[in-house]
């Protein structure tokens, strides 16, 4: 007898009897749960459910078995082949530290994602994508042809049927209706200061204003530039005796460790939104 396994997640107004349904459901379906996490918002009054499986039911007969309870707690619900990688685009520009980090933990299996194709509005990156064996779009942008180039990453995302984008350092500013139509499955990642750096050169503005600490910020792409739903950030410590080049690196590294967490964990189906903030399972 063939075993599949699957992740459901969910959510929902809280209220009682949803683990109840849900592991019924679940029994129905002959399956065996293997790792269950839940949380209640105190703020929101909003459920969170995280469910692997074991079991020899297909995903069709799994989403069935679960609609009654999905239909009577209004729920946002989600049947996942646990072994399935997520399809992923990635899109950059010209630095490719954060690119290179998201290819590598891909290729050596820490990174449950499969990367069709990399699209660039600029050519630089393109031996790397050869590299790795990927397809590399360029698809230059100006402000006349921004249009034009958004409808064609629209198409590359319906052509390659992908489920995620991850912007790897791409210095362009989405428009908001590419946001809305890329919502809850596109993650950018941008380095995080307090104070914060604007513009050009940020780690040497830091580096001239004595900063403490440096850090990045992965987070879900939305119409407000840079303040999406928060999945992972991390901050190292520096001091006045470091370079603004050590600034660089340190935080290119930075950068590239906190964007690969937060795919891995939105690939895992570990990432709920609830509202602006982000419910992650570890």
């Amino acid at each position: 007898m063939t075993t599949n396994e699957f992740i459901v997640s969910l959510s929902c107004s809280d209220r009682p009897g949803i683990v109840h349904a849900v592991s019924g459901a679940l029994l129905e379906a002959g399956c065996n749960i293997t790792e269950s996490q839940q949380f209640e918002s105190p703020e929101t009054h909003n459920f969170f459910m995280r469910v692997s499986v074991a079991t020899a039911s297909t995903a069709a007969e799994l989403e069935l078995a679960l609609a009654p309870a999905a239909g009577a707690f209004a729920m946002e619900l989600r049947v996942t082949p646990e072994d399935r990688p997520l399809r992923t685009l990635i899109m950059c520009s010209k630095e490719g530290h954060v690119l290179n980090d998201l290819l590598f933990a891909q290729r050596s299996g820490t990174l449950p994602i499969e990367v069709p194709v990399i699209v660039s509005n600029h050519l630089e990156l393109k031996p790397m994508a050869d590299f790795y064996g990927i397809d590399f779009v360029h698809i230059p942008v100006t402000s006349t042809t921004k249009a034009q180039a958004e409808a064609k990453l629209l198409e590359l995302v319906a052509e390659h049927d992908i489920d995620l984008v991850v912007l790897a350092r791409y210095m362009q500013i989405l428009s908001d209706d590419l946001c809305r139509a890329l919502n809850g499955k596109a993650i950018n990642i941008h380095h995080s200061f307090l104070p914060s750096f604007m513009g050009a050169k940020p780690y040497h503005q830091a580096h001239a204003r004595g900063v403490k600490l440096i850090g990045a910020t992965a987070h879900y792409v939305t119409a407000d530039l840079d303040e999406g739903p928060i999945i992972e950030q991390e901050v190292i410590r520096v001091d006045h005796a470091r370079t603004a080049a050590q600034f660089v690196a340190m935080g290119r590294n930075v950068e590239g460790r906190a964007l690969v967490r937060a795919v891995q964990w939105h690939a895992e189906q570990r990432v709920l939104l609830d509202g602006n903030r982000t419910v992650i399972f570890s």
